[in-house]
């Protein structure tokens, strides 16, 4: 199907999952056409660069007279959008966003990567280990660009490999709420994590957990399971499996186990023990326990496919990240300005102790926006304990989701005041405006600013910097 498609409209193209596959459209030599809001995205840069100019608004007229296929996101109405629901009066086929990725990943070699926390950035390492080692995998990320391939998206005819961040969100909350990663036939899966996330559709833990299951099925006998052993959960859905799987981590009892982990200068060392066999000075050049964990997982899938130990050293050493992850956005008198998508507590756990070891001796000022109410509300003890790294906390206005229309009793002003139980320094910021004054009254040379979170105040940055310049 996918050779007889000359043209392709996107409705929603500047998501981060949609962008991807719209680059390997283009790399297809398809015709590309897409429509969003006119918010500032992470994927907007990349879209400009090749050439994809982006209607504002969703519009009938949005779509080309000859077309062959329209992809939506489940976002903005997803099936009952005004264009997918024009473009099925015409008679053009339609697919949501992880039928889109079931097309174009039908013929090749599936790696699936996926967890709650974790996939984007270990599908992005594998992506430019397994390009270093001359590979040339497809790929599909959920990140506004990856610095080493300068795209988060790409289509190699000749490639048997396709990466692909597994999401295990609906396809569509309006009308297929199939778990997205249900569409996919892996023939290699990789778990980073399991958490209890997107309380909308999974009221529990153990409905992640059958989700999950599903998608280990996909898997054929033959195919490999690569899983994070220092999960906690992840230890306790193996069992559940009953599948063999290869296991990695800081534990002992790990397959893949880290050893001799220290830092210097901005970069990570470690070895990896697997066998009997020691893997000597893997160096990283992201920070935090969790990217080595993620860069472990690389090596197994790497050397899963055959790609030589050396080959994978280099490839790993070459990675230095990809947008919204640990991101440096600039920096004005001594004060270093970071963003982060870590968006569920353990992320920000995580990545705020990391950045404590990445940046020692300095002060870390943590502005946090939540991402929708549901979420916010069913792991708020858990969010609340989660900025034990930080100095200074900022709390945002909780940033609903499209989807949602009851903020469930909760308000930015009510998340500070859990957040305060567990922390000494909390302040509430509810927007761009106070948060600026915040910083301008406040932050010291040698401070550094985190944004974090999945919802908007990651544009603050270049707002932020310019009224401390001229304070």
């Amino acid at each position: 199907m996918l050779n007889k498609i000359k043209s392709i409209h996107f409705t929603g193209i500047k998501g981060v999952g949609m962008t991807p596959l719209a680059l390997c459209a283009l790399d297809l030599k398809k015709k590309v056409t897409g429509s969003d809001t006119d918010e500032v995205f992470p994927t907007d840069k990349v879209l400009k660069k090749r050439g994809i100019k982006v209607k504002v608004g969703f519009k009938a007229k949005n779509l080309p007279k000859k077309l062959d296929l329209l992809i939506y996101t489940g976002a903005h109405g997803g099936s009952t959008n005004l264009e997918v629901t024009t473009a099925k009066d015409r008679g053009i086929p339609t697919l949501n966003l992880a039928q889109g990725l079931q097309l174009f990943t039908q013929n090749k070699q599936v790696l699936a990567v996926a967890g709650v926390g974790g996939k984007s950035s270990t599908s992005a390492m594998l992506a430019v280990v397994l390009n270093s080692a001359g590979l040339k995998p497809s790929f599909s990320v959920g990140v506004g660009n990856i610095s080493n391939l300068e795209t988060p998206g790409r289509f190699v005819k000749k490639s048997k490999v396709f990466i692909v961040e597994a999401d295990e969100y609906v396809a569509d909350p309006t009308a297929d709420q199939t778990p997205r990663f249900h569409y996919l036939n892996p023939s290699m899966a990789i778990l980073t994590n399991i958490e209890h996330d997107h309380p909308d559709v999974y009221p529990s833990l153990d409905d992640i957990f059958a989700t999950y299951k599903t998608f280990i099925s996909r898997v054929p006998d033959n195919g490999t399971i690569i899983v994070n052993q220092d999960n906690k959960n992840i230890k306790q859905f193996i069992k559940k499996i009953n599948r063999p799987v290869i296991t990695y981590g800081f534990s002992p009892q790990s397959d893949w186990q880290i050893i001799k982990v220290h830092q210097a200068d901005q970069k990570q060392f470690f070895s990896l023990k697997h066998c009997g066999i020691e893997w000597p000075q893997m160096i990283l050049n992201v920070p935090g326990n969790y990217n080595i964990q993620n860069a472990t997982a690389t090596v197994i899938a790497a050397h899963q496919l055959g790609v030589k130990p050396d080959k994978i050293k280099v490839g790993l050493k070459k990675f230095i990240g990809s947008s919204r992850r640990f991101e440096l956005m600039g920096q004005v008198k001594g004060i270093l300005f970071y963003d982060d998508y870590a968006h569920h507590p353990i992320e920000i756990k995580a990545m705020l102790k990391a950045a404590k070891n990445w940046l020692p001796g300095r002060r870390i000022i943590a502005i946090f926006q939540s991402h929708t109410y549901s979420r916010t509300k069913a792991l708020l003890t858990e969010f609340s304990k989660s900025f034990d790294s930080a100095d200074i906390v900022l709390i945002n206005d909780i940033f609903s989701s499209a989807r949602e229309v009851d903020n469930l009793g909760l308000t930015g002003k009510i998340f500070t005041q859990e957040v305060k139980k567990y922390h000494p320094k909390v302040n509430y910021c509810s927007g761009k405006k106070q948060t600026i004054d915040y910083l301008v009254n406040h932050a010291l040379k040698g401070d550094v600013v985190f944004t974090i979170g999945a919802g908007n105040n990651w544009l603050w940055h270049k707002d932020i910097i310019k009224a401390i310049k001229t304070r």
